[in-house]
């Protein structure tokens, strides 16, 4: 045993106590009792009033895209949308410099700049940690932060499966590690082998780097045994664990099967002053997409692969034929408020919380009253943004996002 490490452990949880103790009771002289000032729960409603903040200061601001209904030589016809003016990102502000430009472009030629072509690969994503899980379940399957921790304790603490007696499905849900044990990555590999064949299998196992800071006392969120298949088990689940345990299930064996395979194609198109950008690609092997995608896919390390689309075959210089050029006026959006998947991502990004207390603190916001729910959606109560003006008014170095992620690197 670390002795720093359980001392950091204890200061950790005694500095907790010290800022929850000690303004909890001022609290309750100045707003009303009842009310507590935990220090992690406080950061996450100061999200939800912050972002509510921005969105009522937000003032939006008018812009315009222009798509051109292109076709070449061959078949098919496309899309392509305005990407730069002058050199520069495109931008039109209003009507009048809309109408103008259209007036140009009418009597532009649409000639092909460029045509790249580039095999490209999506890699699948690490098995999952409580943070992904949770922010998953809620965009999939609809669940809240709390009835997935509930689902996922039930799988874990055992199902009974008629002969077999009560079976422990999934591995402890409360991590923040993608470490896998080599039996399990041993049996999944061939259970690949098996199921998918060896094209599916990368010829070594992919071990997934566990982030900086992460306790890593768990491994990762997986099925006991892969063998244990989703529809296999569906006899003795509810329908809640089904899709539960199936989610957990197919995001771990994908994690450990080849990239997908696109053929990307971007064709870059001259018109004036003007330059238009159509992107597309085609699936050429679909590896770990036979079972799970995920938008996280598309993330920093992964670039963004094209809109699966075929475009035609055109040749740099090729004069195009323009069927039809359309502008479309839009503003601007706000920030969109909080759900309980971006919020868990928010504090997660932030390094603020634990695996075992994202649930916690979600709960503990709403039945404080400091914030509400609207369309699934956190809104803060005029009681949270009394608290929070309190709170980040007068200890302002307590309730800082950084203060946990740096207090952790201090201890």
């Amino acid at each position: 045993i670390d002795q720093r490490k359980v001392d950091a452990q204890q200061a950790r949880r005694i500095l907790d106590r010290i800022v929850g103790y000690q303004i909890s009771p001022l609290l309750w002289k100045k707003v009303r009792s009842g009310l507590s000032a935990g220090r992690v729960q406080t950061v996450a409603a100061r999200l939800i009033v912050d972002r509510e903040r921005e969105i009522r200061a937000f003032e939006p601001e008018e812009y315009w895209e222009f798509l051109a209904n292109l076709s070449g030589s061959h078949p098919p016809g496309f899309e392509a949308k305005a990407a730069k003016l002058d050199g520069r990102k495109f931008k039109i502000r209003n009507q009048e410099e809309a109408d103008q430009l259209l007036d140009e472009l009418k009597s532009s030629e649409f000639v092909v700049r460029s045509v790249t072509r580039k095999a490209r690969k999506r890699r699948p994503v690490p098995p999952f940690i409580t943070s992904k899980l949770q922010q998953d379940a809620v965009r999939r399957l609809g669940f809240t932060v709390k009835k997935t921790m509930s689902v996922a304790q039930k799988l874990y603490e055992g199902i009974e499966l008629g002969d077999q007696g009560a079976v422990g499905l999934i591995t402890y849900m409360r991590t923040d590690s993608t470490r896998v044990s080599a039996d399990a990555l041993s049996e999944v590999r061939e259970y690949i082998s098996t199921q998918y064949g060896d094209s599916y299998l990368p010829s070594k196992a992919i071990h997934y780097r566990t982030k900086k800071g992460a306790q890593d006392a768990h491994e990762a969120i997986r099925p006991t045994s892969v063998g244990r298949t989703p529809s296999e088990l569906k006899p003795f689940l509810s329908r809640d664990e089904a899709r539960l345990y199936e989610l957990i299930w197919k995001r771990f064996v994908a994690s450990q099967m080849n990239p997908a395979l696109f053929d990307q194609t971007e064709i870059l198109i001259e018109a004036g002053r003007t330059e238009f950008r159509a992107a597309g690609s085609i699936l050429k092997f679909d590896g770990f997409l036979k079972l799970y995608s995920s938008s996280e896919e598309n993330k920093k390390g992964n670039r963004k692969i094209a809109e699966e689309r075929e475009l035609p075959e055109v040749a740099e210089g090729e004069r195009l034929k323009v069927k039809e050029i359309s502008p479309t006026q839009k503003f601007t959006q706000p920030p969109p408020r909080f759900n309980e998947a971006s919020l868990v991502k928010a504090l997660e990004d932030r390094g603020i919380g634990r695996p075992s207390t994202y649930q916690a603190i979600l709960s503990k916001i709403v039945s404080r009253d400091y914030v509400g729910k609207e369309e699934g959606r956190f809104v803060p109560t005029e009681l949270g943004e009394v608290v929070n003006d309190l709170l980040v008014g007068h200890f302002s170095e307590f309730f800082d996002y950084d203060y946990t992620a740096k207090l952790e690197q201090d201890l």
